[in-house]
């Protein structure tokens, strides 16, 4: 591949990033992926984008999968080719998208681990009355009460803080999508607690709402931290991390309401087949309402 291949893939990332709003995260991924790919197809001694076909595009697919990749990695690598080749159809450099019909090996899909209510409320009865403890009783319970990423909640300002009070924010989730959460009662409460400590520790014109011990933006590995010191403190023998209070979250909404979209919703899943691998959850509800409502499920007495 010459320097005109390499531009494209340059091109191709600023467009993602400046006219698309990617996160850096995303930007990054997409140039280890294509970067992957342009390694393979110089082995394979391609002089440019135009003479990929869908065989090379199956056999680095195929290298990656002998080499021990992981499912979920071979798809974001066939996702990030095919992205890349429909801009390049869409620039006239190819005349069609090698990695349109390719499928990478699939495996089963892992379910998320939840923690059940009581260990939940468990988790949850913070005490202490030390601002420490009052910010971190704040996060754990609006990270429960709204299903928030750990992003989405060391993101929050001091506005949407006081926004939480009313039982609603809005805020942005993955690709810059904004929604609106619930904000329930409990974490009500103990974010109008936070706010009246918060300016113990965080420095002055600081805008997020949860700070650290610097007074500044508290840093999301500290949250992590947070979460684990809390864990062992109320005797919970397990490894917490803040994406499995989303999980919970999803998880007790759907035994409670049965309405997968307005889950969906509320998480902020662009696709609901993300949402539906809560489901699995809540068998035993399905279970009775099969015995309540079949006419053959159980005998006639």
């Amino acid at each position: 591949m010459n320097e005109a291949a390499l531009k494209c893939i340059d091109t191709f990332l600023f467009q993602l990033q400046n006219e698309r709003n990617y996160s850096p995260l995303t930007i990054k991924n997409y140039r280890r992926d294509l970067t992957h790919l342009l390694e393979y197809l110089q082995q394979q001694q391609l002089s440019d984008w135009s003479a990929v076909e869908e065989q090379h595009i199956r056999g680095l697919i195929s290298q990656y999968h002998r080499r021990g990749s992981a499912s979920a990695s071979l798809q974001r690598l066939l996702s990030s080719s095919r992205s890349f080749f429909k801009y390049l159809l869409q620039q006239g450099i190819v005349i069609n998208n090698p990695a349109a019909l390719v499928q990478a090996p699939s495996s089963a899909r892992k379910l998320p681990a939840t923690l059940d209510k009581e260990t939940m409320s468990r988790l949850l009865a913070i005490e202490g009355d030390d601002a420490i403890s009052v910010r971190d009783r704040a996060m754990l319970e609006l990270f429960y009460s709204s299903g928030l990423r750990l992003s989405e909640l060391t993101g929050l300002t001091i506005v949407q803080g006081q926004d939480c009070l009313q039982g609603i924010i809005k805020v942005k989730g993955k690709g810059d999508k904004e929604r609106q959460v619930i904000v329930g009662s409990y974490a009500q409460d103990a974010i109008a607690a936070w706010l009246k400590r918060r300016p113990e520790l965080a420095q002055e014109g600081e805008k997020a709402l949860f700070v650290g011990k610097q007074g500044r933006k508290i840093h999301n590995s500290v949250v992590q931290q947070r979460l684990q010191y809390w864990a062992q403190k109320q005797g919970i023998d397990m490894h917490l991390y803040p994406h499995l209070l989303r999980h919970s979250f999803a998880s007790h909404m759907l035994e409670e309401s049965r309405d997968l979209r307005a889950v969906q919703d509320m998480l902020g899943h662009a696709d609901i087949a993300t949402t539906q691998i809560y489901t699995h959850l809540d068998f035993k509800h399905l279970a009775a309402v099969y015995d309540a409502a079949h006419p053959r499920a159980r005998r006639k007495k």
